[in-house]
């Protein structure tokens, strides 16, 4: 009887280790003063990786001693080890502390004395000058690109340029007419759709890339060619612009698959 006993008891303790030594999705949130959102989450051992949503949310596969990392540009860096606790609940709550930036007491301009007149009188600096002040037309918005100005002199409607073309309250230009039947104007936007691509491309590698390639292995000389395989996607625009990094992982996961998928295809 007292070695049935012992049996049952070995067999327990070893499913209960088999058990421990498996991966399991547990489930996170993370809780600071400041911002939860796009904290990074990455096991230093398997390198499996995850996001925060707004909600300080998020999944990541685990098992029994791995290394959880937590990072973000609003946090301080934090390391949690999976103990058998977590995997038994399968949820875990991390608290984050936030950086904070301490500057050195400076002094700017005169001392004051607390005589509001004496205060006035002592103080010495003239207005900032800027463009309207000496009658020059200035622009304060986004600097356009090169192919961006040449696409808007090349469609532009103003009869200034290049003569113009009367109508039923309409006026166009000769230049933009021409441009248009020429296809000059088709090629420019084309030039400005591929600008905007190369700049958001180079933009997601700078920002991700290192840690998506940390959980999506691909050859250092294939990284490059991969990112422009996102681009040629009629959706990267819309999927990857002024979007946050967690919907950015998640199309450059679903690409990474598409690639791999075409060049076996291409191998085979």
């Amino acid at each position: 009887m007292l070695k049935n006993k012992h049996l049952v008891l070995l067999i327990m303790l070893l499913w209960f280790h088999l058990g421990m030594s498996q991966s399991a999705e547990i489930v996170g949130i993370v809780k600071s003063y400041v911002s939860v959102e796009n904290v990074n989450i990455i096991n230093k051992t398997t390198y499996n990786y995850a996001i925060t949503n707004a909600k300080g949310e998020f999944k990541i596969l685990v098992k029994l001693n791995d290394t959880l990392q937590f990072s973000s540009m609003l946090h301080k860096t934090k390391y949690v080890v999976i103990d058998k606790n977590i995997l038994l609940l399968k949820v875990i709550k991390v608290n984050l502390e936030g950086h904070i930036n301490e500057l050195k007491e400076v002094t700017v301009g005169n001392l004051l004395s607390g005589d509001l007149l004496k205060d006035i009188q002592n103080i010495e600096g003239k207005p900032p000058i800027n463009f309207y002040d000496v009658g020059i037309p200035g622009y304060t918005g986004k600097i356009a690109t090169q192919s961006e100005r040449r696409l808007s002199e090349a469609s532009s409607l103003d009869p200034k340029l290049g003569g113009s073309l009367g109508g039923v309250g309409v006026s166009i230009s000769a230049t933009a007419l021409i441009n248009a039947i020429s296809g000059r104007t088709k090629r420019l936007k084309s030039m400005v759709k591929l600008e905007e691509n190369e700049v958001l491309i180079q933009s997601i590698k700078g920002r991700l890339g290192k840690d998506f390639f940390a959980s999506n292995p691909l050859e250092d000389d294939l990284r490059m060619e991969f990112f422009y395989f996102c681009g040629d996607d009629e959706n990267f625009i819309k999927y990857c612009k002024n979007q946050t990094d967690f919907e950015i992982f998640e199309f450059l996961r679903m690409k990474y698959k598409q690639y791999l998928e075409n060049r076996n295809e291409t191998e085979d």
